[in-house]
């Protein structure tokens, strides 16, 4: 995030637009078709996350329902894009500390060792399972199309073209990366915490669907305010991956194809490309087969990685 901050900064560009005037036309289609499967994959989860956020608070609305409504959020995100930057980031902000403050609150309730949570820190791969859950959970943090709008975003940014306040640019940006980073590390580990202490500690192994976690979260916690609290984090996070992932579309496409298309049109493409196969899944595999889906649209995020990563370093390691 660091390296993406400083390409826009010191270069003006952002990744996408370096890669242009950079790499062979066809290098370039194949990275943007790459960057497009990325936000594809994420919408995919955005979709899924909200339609069984909305399914566990209103039960009454299906899942294929859910799907449906979250069409109507993408006017929502449309609107906030028109009141101006400022708004939306104080959406974003909002919904994330929403979701810091449920998984917070249900930490609590659920009390886990403060021993264990620190032997947890250690990594290790107990099996395949695990090991595709943590590929999943490094796409799910730092997603490839971040590097592309993070690579922009930091050129709207009000600065004189200066040595010293390039650099001072440069610090600002990443210590707010760090920050934000943190706190993404903060809610990960908050969810791996309170299915430990929730599930596993109780005997509970088998909790492979999100409907499972927030039907044994009440029984297990002893406490109706977590299955809510589990529904709404849900929700809040579809909204403001959601909000990044139609940024950095735009970007993607102006800066690899020259070509700029109204936002509406952009997000709404983007919202039918990830709810074909979230509606094909549920209809033909049933409910239950949305986990796998949503485990595997993170996993092709971080496979993503390496094509937004190499290019970017390859850009800041030159003089």
């Amino acid at each position: 995030q660091s390296l993406s901050a400083r390409l826009g900064l010191v270069r003006g560009l952002d990744l996408a637009q370096a890669s242009r005037v950079t790499y062979h036309p066809l290098i370039n289609f194949f990275n943007w078709m790459l960057a497009e499967i990325a936000i594809a994959a994420c919408d995919l989860a955005e979709v899924l996350g909200m339609a069984i956020g909305i399914n566990l608070l209103f039960p009454q609305v299906s899942l294929l329902m859910g799907v449906c409504i979250t069409v109507l959020d993408s006017f929502v995100l449309l609107y906030l894009l028109n009141k101006g930057i400022k708004k939306l980031e104080a959406f974003i902000i909002s919904l994330v500390a929403l979701i810091g403050l449920s998984f917070l609150i249900q930490l609590i309730i659920a009390n886990p060792s403060p021993n264990e949570i620190v032997t947890g820190l250690i990594p290790n791969i107990k099996n395949n399972e695990a090991l595709l859950i943590a590929i999943g959970i490094i796409g799910a943090t730092v997603m490839p199309h971040n590097l592309y709008l993070h690579s922009s975003l930091v050129q709207s940014r009000k600065f004189e073209k200066t040595p010293v306040e390039i650099k001072k640019a440069i610090k600002y940006n990443t210590l707010d990366s760090a920050i934000a980073l943190n706190l993404a590390l903060f809610v990960n580990a908050a969810i791996l915490i309170l299915a430990a202490a929730a599930f596993f500690k109780n005997g509970k192994n088998e909790v492979t669907e999100i409907q499972d976690a927030h039907q044994l979260l009440e029984p297990m916690l002893g406490n109706t305010l977590a299955p809510i609290l589990f529904a709404l984090a849900l929700i809040a996070a579809g909204q403001s991956s959601t909000v990044t992932g139609t940024l950095a579309g735009q970007v993607v496409m102006e800066g690899y194809l020259n070509l700029r298309i109204q936002p509406w049109v952009r997000r709404l493409t983007t919202r039918l490309i990830a709810i074909v196969p979230a509606f094909i899944t549920i209809l033909f595999f049933g409910e239950r087969a949305t986990g796998q889906l949503l485990i595997f649209s993170q996993v092709v995020l971080s496979l993503q990685l390496g094509f937004a990563v190499i290019p970017l370093i390859h850009f800041v390691s030159n003089k």
